[in-house]
C-alpha cells in the first residue's frame, strides 16, 4: 500500500523548493499527499522563490535554478494545492483557564484530541516546509503543535523545514514544557543564512526586517545539553535524521530532505548526518 504524507504550508509564504523538493521525492514514490494550512486557505509560495535567479542575499548567490522556478510555478498553476485541510477545524483549541466551565472544557480538548490521534493513523508522516510564513502562522500555532505531538506519540516520521523546525522546538508537552526535540540531534535555518532586511510574508505589505528571532539558538536550547543543533555553515548541504525527526537547514537542503524522508520510510533509516 502506498505511503501517505501529511504536509503542513503556511498562509503567509512558503519557499517553493522547499515543497517541491520533498515532493518530487514522494511523487517518484508513488505516495498520496495531503496538504494543510492553519485555516485551509490555498497555499501560495513566496514571489522570490519562484523567480529563476533569484539572488539569496546571505548566500550571495542564486539559490533557484530555472529548473526548480518551472517546478515551483507548475504547482501554483495547479489544483494540486486546492481544498486544503483546515487545522483549525480539524484540531482543537486548548481551552484559557479563565474560560466559563474550564474543566469540562478541558475535557471536551482532551477527548478531541484523542479523535485526532484515530485520524492521523491513516498518514505515514508529517512534514512541515519552511519559508518566512510559518514564522507568523505555524512556530507558534497550538493546533500545529499538537498535530506534531499526535505524529510523535504515534511513533511516525516527522519532517521539518527551515524555519518550519521552529515548530517542533515549540512543540511541547503541557506538563513538563520540554521540546520535543530535546535530546535529539536537527538542523535548520542557521545564524549565517538571516536575514538582515527584507523578511516579508503574503497577505500583508508588512516588512520585518530582520529575521524576529534566530532560529538557531532557539534550537541550540531546545535540544538540550544531550542533544545538538548542526548548522554546517560552510557545507553545500545540511540534513539531519534522528528518527523520528528529519530536518533540513535550509533552500539548498529540499531535495535532500525528501529523499532522507524516502529512505526512512523505505529503508527504515534512522541516523544520517551527524
Amino acid at each position: 500500500m502506498s505511503k501517505h504524507i501529511l504536509v503542513i504550508l503556511s498562509e503567509r509564504g512558503y519557499w517553493a523548493e522547499e515543497l517541491v523538493g520533498p515532493l518530487a521525492a514522494f511523487d517518484e514514490q508513488g505516495y498520496r499527499v495531503t496538504f494543510a494550512t492553519p485555516t485551509g486557505q490555498r497555499a501560495h509560495a513566496l514571489p522570490p522563490s519562484l523567480e529563476e535567479g533569484y539572488v539569496d542575499p546571505p548566500l550571495g548567490r542564486s539559490v533557484t535554478t530555472a529548473e526548480v522556478a518551472k517546478l515551483g510555478r507548475d504547482v501554483e498553476a495547479s489544483d494540486r494545492l486546492d481544498g486544503s485541510v483546515d487545522i483549525s477545524a480539524w484540531v482543537p483549541d486548548r481551552p484559557y483557564t479563565s474560560d466559563a466551565d474550564y474543566l469540562r472544557a478541558l475535557e471536551a480538548y482532551n477527548s478531541e484530541l484523542d479523535r485526532v490521534a484515530e485520524d492521523i493513523t491513516e498518514y505515514d508522516a508529517l512534514l512541515i516546509v519552511g519559508g518566512s510564513g510559518p514564522i507568523v502562522d505555524l512556530a507558534n500555532n497550538g493546533r500545529v503543535h499538537d498535530l506534531i505531538l499526535a505524529f510523535k506519540r504515534a511513533g511516525k516520521l516527522i519532517g521539518a523545514e527551515c524555519y518550519g523546525v521552529a515548530c517542533l522546538a515549540f512543540a511541547r508537552d503541557w506538563d513538563d514544557r520540554a521540546s520535543i526535540i530535546r535530546g535529539k540531534h536537527v538542523t535548520g535555518h542557521c545564524k549565517e543564512y538571516d536575514y538582515k532586511d527584507g523578511t516579508g510574508f503574503l497577505g500583508t505589505d508588512f516588512n520585518m526586517g530582520v529575521v524576529p528571532y534566530p532560529l538557531e539558538y532557539i534550537l541550540r536550547d531546545a535540544t538540550g545539553p544531550h542533544g545538538a543543533y548542526h548548522g554546517n555553515f560552510g557545507k553545500p548541504v545540511s540534513v539531519i535524521v534522528d528518527y523520528p525527526f528529519v530536518t533540513g537547514r535550509s533552500t539548498p537542503d529540499s531535495f535532500l530532505t525528501g529523499r532522507k524522508m524516502v529512505e526512512v520510510l523505505e529503508q527504515g533509516l534512522t541516523r544520517y548526518g551527524w
